[in-house]
């Protein structure tokens, strides 16, 4: 199979490069790790051995990170949510209405976070040698510290494409390949070509606050984990800690070290093939029938609305708050929020991405301040039921909460929330622990300080 042709798709203002192969009966949208976005050059060497292999039984997309390979340059690298709306657009100009998503390493994360925001697209998901988190904690020791983590990306920056640097990290994607001059040649190329330096280290900074773990219990698609026992990378407790947490999720080890998607491919191909034969049926994805989806919800009040509404009188207290409303409605149109319920002066809006809320809250508060008035707003990512349009669950009440604590002006975030920005430019404050009303447990929440 010759490489395909490269086209673009337009995802805001970037054009994402973009390829399609095979004919297969379903689609199957491959996201790569790292750095490794180079479309030309991947089918040059071994990679292009796992995309032939995928595309003799599917019609496999591939693209190019922005910012990497063929696509746009950009400043910096994408967060989560802006690269899961490139996925969206690459598979709409693909004319692909529900695909597998299979993500690898570094690409993991995005497509755990995808399956769980977009059910209606992802058929399932498939991971291959990632975590969920890529720094330490309690319940993670996996990892590096985050200052460990942090310290090191100067370094990476300055020695990303030498070759020593190429020969080291084929040591730990691939080491069977580390003595063969020709796969050696063709690493290096790859490499380099998919990324310049600065973009390699604004990925492994972005990396750095990556954390999908609150994420796992609500993806509802079926879901395989691939990762080799002895991977020098992510150990291989990374991706048990994943099939564990994700509901009916299987979990299939591969013999060796290797960590590198495009070594030993046949029994990486071998897996998802057989995964994914088992649950086409017939000429069309099984049905997963789901009424939970993950959502950013967030909500909003009018400060002291009491004494103000008293200080007005009916009429004007009325008028008012029929300009709030229109304030707010138009900054949901703007970040792509959904009006979901209003209460006298709040109101309760979802999203599908936490960066997007969290702007959207930020551009309300001085907004309604020209109106003389000051609103609280609280944000929380997680699982909501979805009844009849509106949505429901334990994840309203937490984000109603949250909202409660805040300081008149002030957006206050859940750790949820906070984790899921990563790569975003937003930054806060940490306002400690709080016991939210009817919530079990002790809740970290943060104050929005900038939004980059």
């Amino acid at each position: 199979m010759n490489p395909p042709e490269v086209r673009y798709a337009k995802s805001g203002q970037v054009n994402i490069a973009y390829a399609v192969a095979g004919e297969g009966p379903f689609d199957l949208v491959f996201v790569s790790g790292w750095v490794l976005s180079a479309l030309d050059y991947a089918w040059e060497g071994p990679a292009g051995d796992l995309f032939r292999r995928l595309a003799s039984f599917s019609r496999l997309i591939l693209f190019d990170k922005r910012g990497t390979g063929l696509s746009d340059r950009v400043a910096g690298i994408a967060d989560l949510e802006t690269r899961m709306d490139d996925v969206r657009a690459v598979m709409d100009a693909a004319r692909s209405e529900r695909a597998a998503v299979m993500g690898v390493s570094e690409g993991g994360p995005m497509t755990l976070l995808f399956a769980a925001t977009y059910p209606e697209r992802t058929a399932a998901a498939i991971v291959f040698g990632t975590g969920a988190s890529f720094v330490r904690h309690d319940d993670y020791p996996w990892r590096p510290t985050r200052e460990d983590r942090v310290r090191g990306v100067k370094a990476e920056e300055l020695r990303f494409g030498s070759s020593e640097y190429l020969d080291e990290h084929l040591g730990y994607f691939a080491p069977s390949l580390s003595h063969d001059d020709e796969a050696r040649a063709w690493w290096a190329r790859f490499v380099r070509a998919s990324a310049s330096p600065g973009a390699a280290g604004q990925l492994y900074l972005m990396n750095t606050d990556i954390d999908v773990r609150s994420v796992l219990p609500t993806i509802g698609v079926p879901t395989l984990v691939l990762h080799s026992r002895d991977d020098q990378v992510f150990d291989v407790e990374e991706g048990r800690y994943i099939a564990a947490r994700v509901p009916g999720a299987e979990l299939v080890e591969l013999p060796g070290r290797e960590h590198g998607w495009f070594v030993g491919t046949e029994p990486i191909a071998r897996e998802v093939e057989r995964f994914l034969q088992g649950i086409w049926d017939g000429g069309e994805w099984d049905i997963v029938e789901s009424d939970r989806v993950l959502a950013t919800v967030l909500f909003t009040d009018i400060v002291a609305s009491t004494a103000k509404a008293a200080e007005l009188g009916d009429r004007s207290w009325r008028e008012l708050v029929e300009h709030h409303h229109a304030i707010i409605r138009r900054q949901l149109v703007r970040y792509g929020g959904r009006e979901l319920d209003t209460a006298g002066d709040g109101f309760f809006a979802s999203f599908d991405g936490p960066a997007r809320a969290i702007r959207c809250a930020c551009a309300i508060a001085p907004a309604v301040r020209k109106l003389g008035i000051d609103v609280r707003a609280g944000l929380h990512t997680g699982e909501c039921e979805v009844m009849d349009a509106k949505v429901g669950g334990i994840a309203v009440h937490i984000g109603a909460r949250v909202a409660a604590e805040a300081q008149p002006g002030e957006v206050l975030v859940s750790s949820t929330v906070k984790d899921l920005v990563a790569g975003s430019g937003i930054e806060f404050h940490d306002r400690g622990t709080a016991s939210l009303k009817g919530v079990p447990g002790e809740w970290r929440i943060y104050a929005v300080a900038s939004i980059g």
